[in-house]
């Protein structure tokens, strides 16, 4: 099927999955469960998710594998099956996607800050490898390090996933617009810092998911291309900005809404074009059929 990167340059838009974590909840995962470790207790369900999207038309889906970290996964004692979940979750979503299609080995940030000493490089590195080879095992086609907020907790794991694995590697981080218009992530960096910053480790492909509809995205698109003309962009957006109801996080916009952004983002510059929080089958159907048009 060959790289992401080569059928981009091709020229074609491709299109990515939607929700995970809001998926997982739907089908019964309970607060304080471990979303990773559904991956051997109930591979049935992990599949259906991988293979709900593929349906709808994505051209890549991701695994089930965004808090794999052995750092994450200490705090539900599961540090030692870091290895195996990951690979679990590739050869999960691999079986779902089929030979015809791409599976993104998600990598999520660890929650712990290097400037503030509360962990070494050193060990990021290492638990990144770790995860990184169970991805590429479990036959992954391409890492998608993904939420990150630090660009020094990016710069790590994109060489940890470069120097332990052979896959292609993909980076996004998560921008929230501030009082005067400007997108930064939680720690201030903005999309131009992360383009001039990770494209020094030679990153595949860049962008940015969760944090803003893709009403958002367009401007935040539009300062990636602009910082770099040629760098290939993936945007994974929520269903709109979450609101609270009836106790509820729910993500407004619908299939239709969601959609009728996919002109202008792509003008915007983005070649990959995927969901984030609230995002169902029914919004990545409505975006397949928006791009074929």
């Amino acid at each position: 099927m060959g790289k992401i990167k080569e059928a981009l340059q091709k020229g074609k838009i491709l299109v990515s999955d939607g929700a995970w974590g809001t998926f997982l909840q739907a089908k019964g995962l309970k607060a304080g469960e471990c979303p990773e470790l559904w991956n051997l207790e109930h591979p049935e369900e992990v599949f259906n998710i991988a293979r709900s999207y593929i349906d709808a038309g994505s051209n890549m889906v991701e695994t089930n594998s965004f808090g794999g970290s052995s750092i994450k996964l200490a705090h539900y004692g599961l540090e030692d099956k870091a290895y195996e979940l990951n690979k679990a979750a590739a050869s999960i979503s691999r079986k779902a996607a089929g030979s015809d299609h791409y599976v993104l080995g998600s990598i999520g940030p660890t929650g712990k800050i290097l400037m503030m000493g509360e962990i070494t490089e050193e060990a990021l590195f290492e638990s990144f490898s770790e995860q990184a080879r169970g991805l590429e095992d479990g036959k992954a086609d391409a890492i998608i390090i993904e939420t990150m907020s630090d660009i020094a907790e990016a710069r790590t794991a994109i060489k940890a996933a470069r120097s332990s694995t052979d896959l292609e590697v993909i980076c996004t981080m998560t921008f929230e617009k501030t009082k005067t218009g400007e997108f930064r992530t939680m720690m201030g960096f903005s999309p131009s810092d992360m383009v001039q910053q990770l494209k020094t480790e030679k990153i595949d492909i860049i962008g940015a998911n969760c944090g803003n509809g893709f009403e958002d995205m367009i401007g935040i698109v539009r300062e990636i291309r602009k910082a770099d003309p040629d760098i290939p962009i993936l945007v994974h957006a929520n269903a709109g900005i979450p609101v609270y109801k009836d106790g509820q996080t729910v993500f407004p916009e619908t299939p239709e809404q969601m959609s009728s952004y996919v002109h202008n983002i792509i003008d915007a510059g983005a070649n990959i074009i995927g969901g984030c929080c609230g995002t169902t089958p029914a919004h990545i159907s409505k975006l397949k059929e928006m791009i074929k048009k």
